[in-house]
């Protein structure tokens, strides 16, 4: 197997999943300084001091559009990796990215907090985008003995950003007063790195054979991307799905909603891919900071913890990337969910009792790096080859428009909710998200058929299996594949 592969895997996750995961983190450290910019920014302009609601409305405003731009790439991601293919789609996603850390990186010196705010939408949609194309990419250039490996390279470069993110918003970093701007624009150091190296690799194989139908540009990618072995049993696979779909269009996220063919593919994206926020993940990091200076930590030293907790996240999801093909997706998913959800529910307890023994607090600490690693060695990896594998070529850009939009709007959503949930609940609120995990360890247990190196059309005659049940959906399931001969014929 040649390197290129992965070097494709690192260059495509430099603004892909990592620019996600810099900019929900960076933007934490400079908090307080640039409220202190919108107030003198406002002062100068109009010669009053603005109110303490219209600063924080502001401010709000800056954390919570980017989101509102992650709902706008996410909306166009399909359009443009069917419209351009996989390859241009992540290089024009790095325009938004760059236009944005232009506007922040020069919003003090125009005097400007409108800019910020422009900015942080810019990068909202390039985030949008790029979570959607990286990890379609990445999954349909690697081989069947290597997809979950690859894909999972999106969740570790999410954490690592999250990780840098942190560090860098460290008052010996870039976290003072007189940096901010270039901590907002450091985004775009790694964005030039993949303009600069991405044009060098081909796009994906899966979509030079499947939708444009030029199989010698697939196998001169293939041949690039995996060595010069013989890889034609996997060139055979996809030419069997190339027939399986008979030349038709890439489908529409109405066409997803509508069709029968993907109906329970569509409900286990919905379930366990799409609502992924409400594993909780948020919440438990909010809560690790009161937990640890509980334990014993100083306050002054809670930006270290992030960095600790980032460093885990990080191992976590290398560790499901060398476990996802041995122990398989189904395996994965079912034993972390059931273990995520025992954490939650001992968080609770533990919360609760917490000035009750002094041994507690650590208890509450140990739980917090079980959530966290059970995170990322379960469905934080082993979401990102899913998509890919449960859905063939001509529907697989709608499912994954359909899961970022959902995606996006749910996190807006939270973030809204999210303080008040906590405010009248308190440590309860971790039972909302205990009933989620244990929903979906049963429902994966039970429903979800194992991927682990099944070719695309064997992952689908599995959900036929779910789809198609009883006689009038065996009739259904026959006239389809009658209409798809035909039109195969044709």
């Amino acid at each position: 197997m040649s390197y290129n592969l992965f070097l494709l895997a690192f260059v495509l996750g430099m603004t892909g999943t990592f620019h996600y995961g810099l900019q929900v983190s960076i933007i934490n450290s400079p908090a307080e300084y640039i409220q202190s910019f919108i107030h003198e920014t406002w002062l100068k302009r109009y010669g009053s001091s603005p109110s303490a609601e219209m600063v924080t409305l502001m401010w709000s405003l800056i954390v919570s559009i980017y989101s509102i731009g992650g709902l706008l790439g996410s909306s166009c991601a399909g359009f443009l990796c069917v419209r351009f293919g996989r390859k241009k789609a992540m290089l024009l996603s790095n325009i938004p990215a760059l236009l944005g850390a232009a506007l922040m990186g020069l919003s003090r010196l125009c005097g400007s907090f409108e800019m910020i705010i422009a900015g942080r939408l810019f990068s909202g949609v390039c985030g949008g985008l790029t979570q959607n194309v990286h990890i379609m990419y990445a999954g349909e250039c690697a081989p069947r003995k290597l997809r979950g490996l690859i894909a999972i390279t999106a969740s570790t470069f999410s954490a690592l950003g999250k990780f840098v993110g942190f560090a860098l918003g460290l008052r010996e970093v870039l976290g003072v007063e007189a940096l901010w701007p270039v901590l907002l624009a450091a985004n775009a150091v790694p964005v030039l790195v993949q303009l600069l190296t991405l044009p060098f690799f081909p796009d994906s194989p899966r979509y030079l054979l499947i939708d444009l139908k030029d199989k010698e540009a697939c196998i001169k990618a293939v041949k690039q991307l995996w060595g010069d072995g013989d890889h034609m049993a996997e060139i055979n696979d996809m030419m069997s799905e190339q027939r399986a779909i008979g030349g038709e269009k890439a489908k529409s996220v109405r066409d997803l909603l509508r069709d029968r063919a993907v109906r329970w593919q569509l409900i286990t994206l919905l379930l366990v891919v799409s609502c992924i926020q409400l594993l909780g993940a948020n919440v438990v990091y909010s809560y690790a900071y009161s937990i640890f200076t509980k334990a014993g930590i100083p306050p002054a030293q809670t930006h270290y913890v992030s960095l600790g907790i980032g460093t885990t996240e990080i191992l976590s999801t290398v560790l499901c990337g060398f476990l996802i093909e041995r122990a398989g997706r189904k395996t994965l998913l079912w034993k972390n969910y059931a273990v995520m959800a025992l954490a939650l529910g001992l968080l609770t307890v533990t919360l609760s009792l917490q000035d009750s023994f002094f041994w507690v607090p650590y208890c509450s600490v140990a739980l917090v790096f079980i959530f966290i690693m059970s995170f990322g060695i379960g469905p934080g990896g082993v979401v990102c080859p899913l998509i890919t594998e449960i859905f063939i070529q001509s529907y697989r850009p709608a499912a994954y428009v359909f899961n970022g939009v959902v995606n996006w709007i749910q996190l807006f959503i939270l973030g809204l909710v999210f303080p008040f949930l906590v405010k009248g609940l308190g440590n309860f609120c971790f039972i909302i998200f205990l009933t989620y995990c244990l929903s979906m360890a049963i429902f994966v247990l039970l429903v979800l058929p194992e991927t682990k190196g099944k070719t695309m059309l064997q992952v689908k005659e599995e959900f036929n299996r779910l789809n198609y049940r009883g006689k009038k959906g065996q009739a259904a399931l026959e006239q389809s594949q009658c209409s798809v001969v035909t039109v195969t014929r044709l």
